[in-house]
């Protein structure tokens, strides 16, 4: 469904608001970096405690092997430890990848050390625990800067401390070290950020595309604007998705389907609503279709429906697929009705055309005879013509005593005549008065007689035949022609679907929308509409009869809506 023209605010092109999808993707950008920077930044900090932890336990580790080393053991008992210590040490600094090895005598006096210049001074760091024959790890500042250091006591074979030995690496090297690690960090940041972009920006896309690239507030006004539309519209209003669920009407269609109101309801599949069938059948199909009258058992509906696509400013894309279907519906109950009584007047006003055509003829003859000077012969064609109207009249005022009826049938009988028709009536049983609606039984009748008409007139009999009976409470109307029959499974058709005049004649000779006038108006009735063909079409049509008049007798006014 696609409204022309823009409903949303408007702007200008360099104050155009952003859509909803370019915000999205910004905050999703944003996001994106803001949550790889925390990552990163966290991964340092942990990467970071990680090697002081881990260089904590290597020092600490070189610092026990060297205390248990019998060489040193043996050395810082000699008289000139520095002499056999030096050269060891720095040998295993260079291998070890640590920063400095100070063994010590118990009074801080430096056996070792990195810079010559150092030896025989005093160590600069904690040695109480040492002293007292356990390890211990700790950050200090020595002479080579801030380091993490491991200090080992060194026993001698009765277990006193003897000398104590200190490992360390400068945090100079740690962060190196960790610096080294910064570019991985941010690589990987980089590729964490550079997917949640392209993510986005899929998703973005995605978003623009569906919500054709409006901002959250004109979707805002649009919803706004649009579903006061949907709701102020006269007419009804369907939509229907692809997969055959009604998703959303109007009032206006709630109240010609027969459906919940709008605001109650869910989507529900169109096979589980109680749907006109014809309604139902076209609705589920989802094919095109333009002002199709579909009848239902009390409204006369017109239906458009168009497959809904989503629109889009690009012509060079192909078209894209369908998305379900919009149907419009107008109810022309009214107008019909005003149809059938328009039909049945044209009816009675044709039949009062052939009646008077004919009565002309009949007095240019009478006039000719007496002209001629043949009155008794003048006297005795007005006795006939006379007695026979009088004999059709008096059939049905003393029987259904319908004026409407006797009027109609009269006319008919005349037209007949002119077409060269045989028309054949009776009647039997009386009609009580005010037991029918007048309109209508003239456009039964009417309506009737004029396809038996058409009918016979193709046939060699020419005939028609007109049965009215009161039994039971009901009265009968047998209208049968000598035609060429029907196809009953057309007529059902018919009877179900109102079509227009056009297209009713190609399947049963331009009858179509005189029978869906006809079932209106049995249907208002509450009688049935039966129909068979032998020889010819013979349809049957039972009324039921109730005693609407007052007590007075006299028939009250029937409304529009009562009908």
């Amino acid at each position: 469904m696609r409204f022309h023209g823009s409903v949303a605010p408007t702007a200008t092109a360099s104050h155009r608001p952003r859509s909803l999808a370019a915000r999205l993707f910004l905050a999703q950008l944003v996001l994106v970096v803001i949550v790889c920077g925390a990552l990163s930044i966290t991964s340092y900090v942990t990467a970071r405690a990680d090697a002081r932890q881990a260089t904590a336990s290597r020092v600490l580790s070189i610092a026990e092997t060297l205390a248990n080393d019998p060489y040193v053991t043996n050395a810082v008992g000699t008289a000139d430890p520095t002499s056999a210590l030096q050269p060891y040490a720095l040998t295993v600094i260079a291998t070890a990848k640590v920063d400095f090895i100070t063994i010590m005598d118990r009074d801080r006096t430096r056996y070792t050390h990195p810079n010559s210049e150092q030896l025989g001074k005093p160590y600069i760091g904690s040695i109480d625990e040492a002293l007292e024959g356990r390890s211990q790890v700790e950050q200090y500042e020595g002479t080579l800067g801030p380091s993490v250091r491991a200090i080992v006591p060194i026993f001698d074979e009765s277990g006193t401390v003897t000398a104590m030995v200190s490992v360390g690496v400068t945090l100079e090297t740690l962060s190196i070290t960790q610096a080294a690690a910064i570019p991985e960090l941010l690589i990987i940041a980089l590729a964490a950020i550079a997917l949640g972009g392209l993510g986005s920006w899929a998703v973005s896309r995605y978003l623009r595309r569906v919500t054709l690239g409006y901002g959250p507030e004109q979707l805002r006004s649009l919803f706004a604007f649009y579903d006061s539309a949907l709701h102020s519209l006269r007419e009804g209003l369907v939509l229907v998705d692809a997969q055959g669920n009604l998703v959303l009407y109007n009032d206006q269609a709630a109240d010609l389907l027969g459906l919940p109101p709008a605001s109650e309801f869910t989507p529900t599949h169109i096979s589980q609503l109680d749907l006109p069938e014809t309604a139902a059948q076209l609705f589920a199909s989802g094919r095109c279709a333009t002002d199709e009258i579909h009848l239902t058992h009390d409204r006369v509906l017109v239906i458009s429906q168009q497959q809904a696509t989503q629109p889009d400013a690009d012509i060079r894309r192909p078209p894209r697929a369908s998305m379900g279907t919009v149907a419009t519906l107008r109810d022309r109950t009214e107008i019909q009705a005003l149809t059938g009584e328009l039909q049945s007047m044209k009816t009675l006003s044709e039949a009062l055309r052939a009646q008077t055509h004919e009565h002309a003829n009949r007095l240019h003859t009478l006039a000719t005879l007496i002209e001629l000077g043949r009155e008794r012969e003048a006297l005795d064609f007005a006795v006939k013509d006379q007695s026979d109207a009088q004999r059709l009249t008096d059939e049905f005022v003393q029987s259904l005593d319908e004026p409407f009826i006797t009027a109609l049938l009269i006319g008919k009988a005349a037209q007949a005549h002119e077409r060269g028709l045989k028309l054949q009536i009776s009647a039997a049983g009386e009609l009580p008065a005010g037991s029918l609606d007048a309109r209508d039984l003239v456009t039964v009748t009417g309506n009737l007689l004029d396809n038996a008409f058409d009918a016979a007139a193709s046939s060699d009999e020419r005939r028609v035949w007109a049965d009215f009976s009161v039994i039971d409470s009901e009265l009968i109307i047998v209208i049968a022609d000598s035609g060429p029959g029907v196809d009953a499974g057309a007529l059902n058709e018919l009877f179900r679907l109102g079509r227009s005049s056009k297209d009713a004649a190609s399947h049963v000779g331009g009858r179509g929308l005189g029978l869906a006038l006809v079932r209106q108006a049995v249907e208002r009735l509450g009688g049935t509409l039966d129909v068979e063909s032998d020889g010819g079409a013979i349809f049957t049509v039972t009324l039921p009869l109730t005693d609407h008049s007052d007590d007075n007798g006299v028939e009250p006014e029937v409304t529009p809506d009562e009908r």
